[in-house]
């Protein structure tokens, strides 16, 4: 018999939790140094920015390839928990991200359907408020880069903006995380303590009619 802790995807779901914080911390020094590069350029400062922002993209893509792994985990489990619920396959669920304009709805979309198939109280615990919230800290993170790409290079306030709206962003994507990995982990455990009760049940009800040895033939 699988075990709850095993089919829940709390290791992914730390591990993810773990390199999203490291990437935004990240994010927050490669920032700084690419504005210092574009404000002071020298041989110095393009090393820094350089070596900061290969660190930057090295971890970010780890951070992708975790949460990714993770969500497909969790779509299998909220499929698993309720059938006739509307999921999107697991290449859907991987590729959406990757396609442009789609990746600026769909994954969100995609994340809400997870959630809402993991468990009925999905709605009652605010999992579609902490997902929005994190969605739109996402998007207007990466539209104050654009800005601040085409408007206004080097712009403190921008950066500031953009780096503050990162790291919410990245503060509500493990709060989601956190929220569907629990209420599988709670889901998968009641359905496997059922599945116990029954087996239960029927060993009990099978010992119940079971005729004692020699009754049958000693009778007759």
């Amino acid at each position: 018999m699988t075990s709850t802790a095993r089919r829940t995807p709390w290791i992914l779901a730390r591990s993810a939790q773990a390199a999203i914080a490291a990437a935004a911390v990240v994010d927050a020094f490669r920032a700084v140094a690419v504005r210092d590069q574009y404000l002071h350029k020298s041989d110095a400062s393009l090393h820094r920015s350089g070596f900061v922002s290969m660190v930057f993209l090295y971890l970010m893509t780890l951070t992708i390839v975790l949460f990714l792994v993770w969500l497909v985990r969790s779509r299998h489990n909220a499929q698993e928990l309720s059938p006739q619920a509307s999921i999107p396959s697991r290449g859907w669920t991987i590729g959406a991200w990757f396609i442009p304009v789609v990746n600026f709805f769909v994954p969100r979309r995609f994340v809400l359907d997870i959630g809402r198939a993991s468990s009925a109280s999905w709605g009652q615990k605010g999992g579609t408020t902490l997902v929005n919230a994190w969605w739109g800290a996402w998007i207007t993170h990466s539209l104050v880069l654009v800005v601040a790409e085409v408007a206004a290079p080097g712009s403190m306030a921008l950066l500031i903006v953009a780096e503050t709206l990162m790291v919410a962003a990245a503060v509500l994507l493990g709060l989601v995380i956190e929220r569907i990995t629990a209420l599988q982990n709670a889901a998968l455990g009641a359905t496997l303590e059922g599945a116990i009760q029954h087996a239960k049940a029927l060993s009990v009800a099978h010992e119940t009619v079971e005729p004692m040895p020699g009754t049958v033939g000693g009778e007759a």
